[in-house]
């Protein structure tokens, strides 16, 4: 399904937000960053040693349990989103490799910047990946104003070729967001665009508790990759 296709399924309810969108607004202005601390120093209690066990594990490999990538932020301003390690070394000269010889997966590539087998994520790294565990240290990011709880999945800088919207420059890139609990892995890069578009519109207290509620649900379903 393509971008307008999503769009085109995505329109009622782009119709009822656009009864909600403000320009301003204290939600979006202030509450918003608000609740994202309140939300984070509350959990951390919890989520600190969960990291902690995991980076031992990680460690226990060998490898460097911590991983920064930069990632396009609010305004396009780039930031070093962290995340723990779920590939080998090398990763990005095994997947040009890889890339090479498999016409499929260059295709699978190209439509999601994703590969359902990547040849770079280890034994670990899948099961972090299918948990979304790996992604528990961006609550540092959240912490630091460059991402929020909910939000446009943060791209790569060179992703930004791919996507044919505005919207994710007007946001915080999220932890979790729209895409992740909708279709995610079976929608192509390009559809994210009519998800941040809508959650754009929509944004809202009771929104951003919805897909906080969809994102436990995924979570707990283990569908990522």
């Amino acid at each position: 399904m393509g971008y307008f296709g999503t769009e085109s399924i995505l329109m009622s309810r782009f119709d009822k937000a656009k009864s909600l969108i403000v320009t301003g607004g204290v939600y979006r202005n202030f509450g918003k960053r608000v609740i994202d601390i309140a939300i984070c120093i509350i959990s951390l209690p919890f989520v600190v040693p969960v990291i902690a066990i995991l980076v031992i594990l990680i460690a226990a490999s060998g490898s460097n349990p911590f991983f920064t990538q930069t990632r396009m932020g609010q305004y396009g301003r780039s930031f070093k989103m962290w995340k723990l390690r779920t590939m080998v070394r090398n990763g990005d000269q095994i997947i040009e490799r890889y890339l090479k010889v498999n016409p499929g997966a260059q295709e699978e590539w190209r439509t999601t910047q994703k590969l359902k087998s990547d040849p770079r994520i280890t034994a670990l790294g899948s099961f972090l990946r299918k948990t979304s565990l790996d992604e528990l240290p961006q609550i540092w990011n959240v912490l630091c104003a460059d991402m929020s709880l909910v939000g446009p999945r943060p791209m790569l800088v060179n992703q930004k070729y791919f996507y044919p919207g505005t919207d994710y420059y007007k946001l915080r890139p999220g932890i979790s967001g729209n895409w992740q609990v909708s279709l995610r892995n079976e929608s192509s890069f390009a559809d994210r665009a009519a998800y941040d578009r809508h959650y754009n519109l929509a944004l809202s207290l009771k929104e951003d508790m919805r897909i906080l509620k969809d994102t436990v649900h995924v979570v707990l379903r283990a569908t990522g990759y």
